[in-house]
């Protein structure tokens, strides 16, 4: 089920961004992926299926956004080396 949520935007918002809304739309909607992804609240995989991009560019654009992909752990380290 496809839900969609309005927000209320002011005219010089776009024009100070020389957006349109619908460009503005996907550009917070990339921000919102990636900042729910830092957070820990919406996993890589989910992240790129809303966006409808490869798992591995939202985790390229993550990574620019800095965001940290992986923790120095040791659990981190057993699950990435068993897909070796």
């Amino acid at each position: 089920m496809k839900r969609t949520i309005e927000i209320d935007c002011p005219p010089e918002i776009l024009i100070g961004l020389s957006l349109n809304a619908e460009s503005f739309a996907s550009y917070l909607k990339r921000q919102a992926a990636i900042s729910l992804f830092k957070e820990g609240r919406m996993s890589s995989g989910t992240a790129a299926s809303w966006l409808c991009i490869p798992r591995a560019h939202f985790l390229q654009l993550a990574w620019d956004a800095g965001a940290v992909l992986l923790e120095n752990s040791e659990d981190d380290f057993n699950r990435e080396t068993a897909l070796l």
